[in-house]
């Protein structure tokens, strides 16, 4: 129990704190949420981005290891989403926001801070987490627009939004630079690096502030599918993490070692992102669910995660 609440205390609160002052500077002064989320969608997160992108070292064996286990747990996740979809009998509208819902979770605003407090700012854990924020950041931007408008007619309007995407454009510019080892001037180093040393704050209290202007309470015509939801994302997602690596270290091909494999498992069991409800607000798509979806699992979240990370702790040194 020691080791619990030391865990909840110190790597999980501390963001509960960011959040929740963002959900009382929204209570009382009624920020701008579009102006926030503009914020961080064209400026932190971006700089972000490309500072670790250009600057962390990330080994190709990490990449291509992360990167198929991103591909299996998506593939995994994808289905049981579709069988609960089919059993449900949703409409189209409805299957992409809970698609939306349980495939794309929080790995930026919440993820990196968590895994900096997780795993005390190791830098092997964090190139991990980048590799995840990375595909998480391309997926939404890409076929997460395209998937809540599959069952529209203008798709021309679609592919104009999926390429004003920053993130299309940002992550290859940084590996190029990279790659080609190519200086970044000081007079734009400089700035980047400010704003992305900005991200991790106003991130976390811009969830607050989109928090703080939602209604704190599940409607009941949607309480199960929310239920649902949450239960895919909160719980399923980190066992079928550690069933996909369990298995994938039994075959022997590749192994993980125990502090890839905590920070994948640790990476899988953030709640939903934001980005869910962005896309179902941008394009009309079942706001109220989507909404619902993100504050009850980030609520929920400060309970299972330190679960997940106490579990974690116990198994792996």
């Amino acid at each position: 129990m020691t080791v619990f609440m030391h865990i909840l205390m110190n790597n999980v609160l501390p963001m509960g704190v960011l959040i929740g002052l963002g959900i009382v500077l929204m209570r009382a002064f009624k920020l701008d949420i579009k102006t926030l989320s503009k914020l961080n969608f064209y400026l932190f997160s971006p700089a972000l981005m490309f500072n670790l992108l250009y600057n962390q070292k990330l080994e190709l064996s990490l990449i291509g290891k992360v990167f198929l286990f991103l591909l299996l747990f998506m593939f995994a996740q994808y289905a049981i989403v579709e069988i609960v979809i089919r059993l449900r009998g949703y409409k189209a509208s409805m299957r992409s926001a809970m698609k939306n819902s349980v495939l794309f979770y929080n790995s930026a605003n919440y993820g990196i801070p968590l895994n900096q407090l997780a795993f005390s700012g190791m830098s092997h854990t964090l190139a991990v987490q980048i590799i995840v924020m990375v595909v998480q950041s391309l997926i939404p931007n890409t076929w997460g627009i395209y998937n809540v408008n599959a069952h529209k007619a203008d798709m021309k309007q679609v592919w104009r939004t999926i390429l004003s995407m920053p993130v299309i454009y940002v992550i290859p510019g940084a590996l190029a630079l990279r790659w080609l080892n190519v200086p970044v001037p000081g007079a734009l180093q400089m700035p980047i690096t400010y704003l992305a040393d900005a991200f991790f704050g106003t991130a976390l209290i811009t969830l607050g502030v989109q928090l703080g202007s939602m209604e704190w309470r599940i409607k009941r015509s949607l309480a199960v599918d929310v239920s649902i939801a949450v239960v895919l994302r909160l719980i399923a997602g980190p066992l079928l993490a550690w069933g996909i690596i369990m298995i994938w270290n039994t075959v022997g091909i590749m192994p993980l070692d125990k502090l890839t494999t905590a920070a994948l498992i640790v990476s899988s069991a953030v709640p939903t992102s934001l980005s869910s409800v962005l896309l179902a607000v941008e394009f009309d798509n079942e706001k109220e669910f989507a909404s619902q979806a993100v504050f009850l699992s980030t609520l929920l979240s400060i309970l299972t995660i330190t679960v997940v990370i106490f579990f974690l702790n116990i198994q792996i040194p």
